[in-house]
């Protein structure tokens, strides 16, 4: 993996969609931001976890946003004044050849695989939100690029939260583990990959099976681990206030975490995709991605097929090599 050798590696924040605010978030916490601008976004929790954090503390060094592109062409100007961008562009493939690497800002992930092509092409470092792909051949396709060289990265900020760090310091007093139940809100295909990254510190990889009891703006999922824990992931739209939220059960204790600090979960993930552009070196391999998406993909197919257990290997066969099982 090539290491990008430059006092301040450029940046290009690509995309907005519904519902999604990281443009905003994350261009400021690489930024700074214009707090009188910021106060205009249209997404009131991103200006109040910014305002808790000083201001002078903020940036992370050796980076800058220097270009900014969004689906709704209005959108650009005010993201642009709020996390001060300089450039913003007309399409998202003028920055090609003006930046280092490029932030795919959007939950979309049956998108991923258009938006991310020509840059991929381009050969430029990408960091996809999450979830990377929701279905077999967009996977596959991350995965031939991947083999070819190409450099990407995918995560939820879940990975990065500090609160599970707790859960890992703690596991000892828990005796031995048998249930771990998650929550989050909006969608199965948007917002499943955030409880699952959840609960990653904790098991790790190993899921087997999956099985989905879905109603309108409600799915379920029961996962089974090779460790023998049982897992309950809930996805229901409108539990905004159950996001971040997991609880852990062992044969001698139990523990629950709220994962609440979003800015230094963002500024973690933000941080380990620069640093991997520095070093040339991924914070994590990809199998764990690939796995998280065959377990999202899974719980489609559950719900698909009226609540089936679907096995997770039976996904991963149809994956392309190295990472058939």
């Amino acid at each position: 993996m090539m290491k990008i050798d430059k006092p301040e590696i450029r940046l290009a924040m690509l995309g907005m969609i519904e519902g999604n605010g990281h443009p905003y978030s994350w261009s400021a916490i690489v930024n700074g931001y214009n707090p009188d601008e910021m106060a205009k976004c249209p997404f009131p929790v991103i200006p109040q976890y910014l305002a808790e954090v000083p201001r002078n503390t903020m940036r992370i060094l050796g980076a800058r946003v220097t270009h900014v592109w969004t689906d709704d062409p209005a959108d650009a100007p005010r993201i642009a004044a709020a996390s001060r961008i300089e450039n913003v562009v007309a399409r998202p493939e003028d920055v090609i050849g003006h930046v280092d690497a490029v932030v795919l800002g959007t939950d979309d992930g049956h998108e991923h695989v258009r938006r991310a092509l020509p840059f991929i092409e381009a050969g430029l470092p990408m960091f996809v939100d999450k979830p990377l792909a929701i279905n077999v051949p967009d996977l596959n396709q991350f995965i031939r690029w991947h083999q070819a060289g190409k450099v990407f990265l995918s995560s939820s900020n879940m990975r990065y939260a500090p609160e599970t760090k707790q859960i890992v310091r703690q596991k000892a007093q828990l005796g031995e583990l048998r249930w771990i139940a998650a929550c989050t809100s909006k969608t199965w295909e948007r917002y499943a990959i955030h409880a699952l990254e959840t609960i990653w510190p904790v098991l790790g990889p190993g899921f087997l099976s999956v099985r989905t009891e879905s109603r309108p703006g409600s799915d379920i999922a029961y996962l089974t681990h090779q460790s023998g824990v049982q897992v309950s992931l809930a996805v229901i739209y409108d539990a905004v206030g159950s996001y971040g939220s997991l609880h852990v059960f062992g044969t001698k204790g139990n523990l629950s975490v709220t994962c609440w600090d979003t800015y230094t979960a963002f500024r973690n993930q933000l941080c380990a995709f620069v640093e991997m552009l520095r070093t040339g070196e991924r914070p994590y391999p990809l199998s764990e991605t690939i796995e998280q998406m065959a377990v999202v993909i899974a719980g489609i197919r559950s719900r698909e097929q009226g609540g089936a257990v679907i096995q997770v290997k039976d996904v991963f066969a149809e994956l392309e090599p190295p990472f058939q099982r």
